[in-house]
């Protein structure tokens, strides 16, 4: 029987199992569901998710309601799209949706046997955060690292200043990503993964985007979990091919240097892998791996398309970045370097990042699971084993929370006390509770650091004598909300 045919029949078993079970549920009583669209026969509401789930099911909850629910496959899923039941979910029943529902492509090469991204909550996952918290993400450890990530900004503006002197574009996304990713790997290994001038991160930028856009693809293992052994589409066998390319050469940095400190040859200066390697009573090297796995491609993708999409708005209004420019050369001096600790004086900046994460949420919808019993909620009933969607990119634009949900408006941060820190359940980027991203204090450092370097160093135009008005802002949805076509701008001397 060819793959096709034994798709299509176990498709046919899967609608005769699902006809028995509907007809032994009859004369059981039903608990309530939240409302949502009828599904059609074996495949339920798939359909109804189109290229752009996160649009797609903005769009179902204006006629649904905020809480809703789908039937994808064999699946059910809970869509949250409102700000009032997110923070029931993350705060006020997080230990009841505290599991993560793990797409089949991230469960290659058991990753989430590790990861503290998909680990349940337990000793173990607590651990890990620890570990992450104290020696990565602390703000002791983030002050001791600050100088080093200041001259990789250093790095990136000598680079757009070559662009500037040539009369080339800069690719910002990539631009970004290679800045991004020599800040984590000066911080952890002491060495940099990459080249700007060079181009040399693109191998390592295309593994990232592969695992988010792999990642994203509607897969059907996830919806019809029976197919998971024979992977149809074979998400997860090239899944297994990008991890264990950076498993790989993070495997090799890890080698080198448990052999330097055999010959006593380590820095005094310890590093992050240093740290780990030291505690090994508490995190071993599986794990060390796992985890930096997890800090490399959640921590650069998501930073770079956050600056990449900051960069495009300011662009695409003229009279937004003049504003921008005006406040760094008035509190910082045109064209002079900025520090971390500068960011405090710099409102109209900081506004304009949280306006980014309102509107180009990088992880537009976040994924929990019901794992132990039926849970309650606004007089629904979720069942055990539902998927539970927060869709982040519906609640950054729901008119009943933002005037103009849909224009970019940074003034809107200006006299609001709304934050990104999990606190503020109309904006939570990083998500809220206990499962709340721990890069978090990092991303909240990098981000405008970098973004008002690029602002206050240099005049830009968009290549081809694009018109700001003409600049293309659609987006790709993935695991990340990228940019659909690359932004890429001319630097100018000021």
């Amino acid at each position: 029987m060819d793959l096709l045919g034994f798709i299509l029949y176990l498709l046919l078993t899967i609608t005769l199992l699902q006809a028995l079970h509907s007809i032994r549920r009859r004369s059981e009583p039903r608990s309530k569901l939240p409302p949502g669209p009828a599904p059609l026969p074996v495949i339920g509401n798939l359909l109804n998710l189109g290229v752009k789930p996160h649009k797609s099911m903005a769009e179902l909850a204006k006629t649904h309601g905020p809480i809703m629910s789908l039937k994808l496959g064999q699946v059910t899923a809970v869509i949250i799209s409102s700000s009032a039941l997110a923070k029931e979910i993350l705060q006020k029943q997080d230990l009841a949706f505290s599991f993560r529902t793990i797409p089949n492509a991230l469960q290659a090469c058991g990753q989430h046997k590790y990861s503290v991204i998909w680990l349940p909550v337990s000793d173990r996952w607590r651990s890990l955060r620890k570990i992450m918290a104290s020696n990565m993400f602390s703000g002791t450890r983030l002050d001791a690292n600050q100088n080093l990530r200041r001259e990789k900004v250093k790095e990136l503006i000598s680079y757009a200043e070559k662009c500037c002197q040539d009369g080339v574009a800069v690719d910002i996304g990539r631009a970004a990503f290679t800045t991004s990713l020599n800040m984590l790997s000066n911080t952890v290994f002491s060495v940099d993964l990459a080249d700007l001038s060079l181009d040399s991160s693109k191998e390592f930028r295309d593994l990232i985007c592969n695992i988010t856009a792999e990642a994203g693809k509607p897969n059907l293992v996830d919806y019809f979990p029976v197919l998971a052994k024979i992977d149809p589409q074979g998400i997860r066998k090239r899944m297994t091919v990008h991890f264990m390319k950076i498993l790989q050469l993070f495997g090799q940095l890890i080698d080198e240097r448990l052999n330097l400190r055999k010959l006593h040859k380590t820095n005094a200066e310890k590093d992050v892998l240093d740290i780990l390697l030291n505690l090994s009573h508490e995190i071993d090297r599986t794990h060390i791996e796992r985890m930096c796995l997890d800090l490399f491609v959640a921590g650069t993708d998501t930073t770079s398309s956050t600056i990449e999409w900051a960069m495009a708005e300011l662009l695409h209004n003229p009279d937004l970045l003049k504003k921008v420019k005006a406040e760094l050369e008035q509190t910082i001096g045109k064209g002079k370097p900025i520090k971390e600790s500068d960011i405090s004086q710099l409102p109209y900046l900081r506004s304009i990042v949280k306006e980014t994460m309102r509107i180009h949420p990088s992880v537009p919808i976040l994924f929990h699971k019901t794992e132990i019993t039926d849970v309650e909620v606004y007089g629904f009933t979720i069942p055990k084993g539902a998927q539970v969607l927060i869709n982040f990119w519906a609640i950054g634009r729901d008119p009943s929370i933002w005037k103009n949900p849909t224009t970019f408006i940074p003034e809107r941060f200006l006299e609001s006390e709304i934050d990104v820190r999990g606190q503020d359940f109309e904006l939570i980027p990083f998500g809220a509770g206990r499962r709340m991203c721990p890069g978090l204090p990092l991303a909240m450092r990098m981000v405008p650091v970098v973004l008002g370097s690029l602002i206050n160093s240099f005049d830009w135009k968009l290549e081809g004598g694009i018109a700001p008005g003409e600049l293309d802002m659609e987006e790709k949805f993935g695991f990340t909300l990228q940019k659909a076509q690359p932004l890429r701008a001319i630097p100018l001397h000021m």
